[in-house]
């Protein structure tokens, strides 16, 4: 039922869905009126005998999200299933924040490519509460996270490198002139930086003085979108090393004195039953770690 739901939202329209569910109308509407019935909840508004176009209505909205989410994973799982006795093919879906660590994942992925052909990976970028939403929720395999990790939830491997801190700029900014950027020479400063959860906690201790003291002119999510306002000139981003090429651009990147470094981890949910790609996937990142 949750198909024909979303052919509906999909087409904002019941004929046109009924269409290409290769159903008639009023089947399709009487299945779309028992849903209602059974949650209580009217989900879509009918449009009048002049528009055929239907409205989404709050708890709709919701539905569609979810059932968006539910389907995708009840599809994993059949492939897992019947792929359960075959050679080792599949899909690893790994969520991540922005860092030079996913080369590890490209490593892995890499040295198992030639034995395992058919195995394919799926990388999705987010900030902290994604992808433990994402993987709270089963819809990937890996999450890449900085910061602590709650035990009782997840199993992880902590990874030896880390990303460096320090300041992505225009050339021509006078910062741009020093070798390394001090706290002291930021207060002043128009700032973007990160809304990532926990880096306030890291910015704040190196600089000695708290986020709200500070000239922040803006925050993002990516750093390429940063980077974008930094070559605007609109102030200075605070980020990781080597996610902009600056070589031959306009910008530089000037790391943090005192040094201000972040350490990482791959989790993955306890009790986690892996499908065989995504237990290869694991086992292979353990011995490059």
């Amino acid at each position: 039922m949750l198909h024909y739901f979303l052919a509906v939202a999909r087409e904002q329209s019941i004929s046109a869905a009924a269409d290409s569910l290769h159903l008639s109308q009023p089947a399709l509407s009487t299945q779309l009126k028992a849903m209602e019935e059974e949650l209580g909840k009217q989900l879509l508004i009918r449009g009048t005998k002049g528009s055929r176009k239907v409205i989404l209505t709050d708890e709709g909205m919701i539905l569609r999200k979810r059932a968006e989410e539910i389907l995708s994973l009840v599809k994993r799982t059949e492939e897992e299933i019947i792929r359960s006795d075959e050679t080792i093919i599949g899909d690893v879906y790994i969520g991540t924040g922005e860092t030079d660590i996913v080369r590890l994942f490209a490593k892995a992925a890499k040295k198992i490519q030639k034995q395992y052909p058919d195995i394919h990976y799926h990388i999705s970028s987010g900030n902290a509460e994604y992808v433990l939403e994402y993987l709270d929720k089963g819809l990937i395999d890996f999450g890449l996270l900085f910061g602590n990790i709650d035990s009782q939830k997840y199993e992880s491997i902590p990874i030896p490198l880390k990303d460096t801190w320090g300041v992505l700029m225009r050339r021509d900014s006078p910062l741009a002139q020093k070798e390394t950027i001090f706290p002291e020479d930021l207060w002043d400063q128009p700032l973007i930086i990160s809304h990532q959860r926990g880096d306030d906690q890291y910015l704040s201790q190196w600089m000695r003085r708290d986020i709200s003291h500070l000239h922040v002119v803006a925050t993002y999510n990516l750093v390429f979108n940063a980077s974008l306002l930094v070559d605007e000139g609109l102030g200075y981003a605070l980020c990781f090393d080597k996610l902009i090429n600056t070589q031959n651009s306009d910008l530089c990147f000037r790391p943090f004195s005192p040094k201000l470094e972040a350490s990482a981890c791959i989790l993955w949910k306890k009790y986690q039953v892996f499908s065989k790609a995504a237990g290869t996937f694991l086992e292979c990142l353990r011995n490059l770690l």
